[in-house]
């Protein structure tokens, strides 16, 4: 007999919409409906599969083609809202592609929420977080995530700490040296977070105000010198992996 063929197959596109999803009908335009008409060429009774960061993964099928829109018709559930380790990610921001680059890791290696933290040294005075939530998105639709991390304004260094939960350990990537990062992550599970500095790192003044906070732990990265981009995603896998998330 023949074999019955997947469906959805594998070369079905993957996008993100806005609204919470629900089986009926939904238009979509924009840049998706371009990417689904011009890229992927879709077509009446085409499938889609569509997640919104609220309800999951829905498939969904072309109904009705235009110029520059579409309607699908979303029908079946096919995976709920991935649960997200309760990880934030406070960073400093950096040029225009590393810190993109950071977002697009942030959400593939599972961060629930991205912080950018200014700081004496940060040279990026303007940051746009809907770019970086843009990049976000592309980076879950490739990589199947059904969820999101949020995105926070720039808070300066000395505002993060004073507003800091009590209920949260700081683990700090100290360049000057700390704990292994892996004992000290695996010795404070539960809700956690990694300050990352800028690329000129901290000032003496900052690294002594963070290591007084009493929820921050000082963390090395290993005998090597990392690039602030590389040393965020590098601690972020440590923690996954010590929570037992990898």
């Amino acid at each position: 007999m023949t074999a019955t063929p997947a469906w959805p197959p594998q070369s079905t596109p993957r996008l993100f919409v806005e609204q919470p999803l629900a089986p009926g009908p939904l238009r979509i335009d924009g840049p998706a409906a371009h990417y689904l008409l011009s890229v992927m060429r879709t077509a009446p009774g085409d499938p889609v599969k569509l997640f919104d960061d609220v309800t999951g993964e829905w498939l969904a099928t072309a109904v009705q083609v235009g110029r520059r829109d579409l309607t699908v018709d979303v029908s079946t559930r096919l995976r709920e809202r991935e649960p997200v380790p309760d990880l934030w990610l406070c960073a400093a921001p950096l040029k225009k592609g590393r810190i993109d680059w950071l977002a697009e890791k942030a959400c593939e290696l599972g961060v629930d929420r991205l912080v950018p933290v200014v700081t004496a040294r940060t040279i990026v005075d303007k940051l746009k977080t809907d770019r970086l939530r843009a990049h976000m998105i592309e980076a879950a639709e490739q990589c199947a995530r059904t969820a999101l991390p949020a995105v926070d304004e720039p808070v300066k260094l000395a505002a993060l700490l004073r507003d800091w939960p009590a209920t949260r350990t700081l683990f700090f990537a100290d360049e000057a040296g700390g704990d292994p990062a892996v004992a000290a992550m695996r010795a404070h599970p539960g809700p956690a977070a990694i300050l990352i500095g800028p690329e000129g790192g901290f000032t003496d003044a900052e690294r002594a105000m963070i290591r007084e906070h009493s929820q921050a732990i000082g963390i090395s990265l290993g005998p090597r010198i990392l690039r602030a981009d590389t040393a965020a995603a590098a601690a972020v896998a440590l923690w996954m992996a010590a929570a037992g998330d990898w």
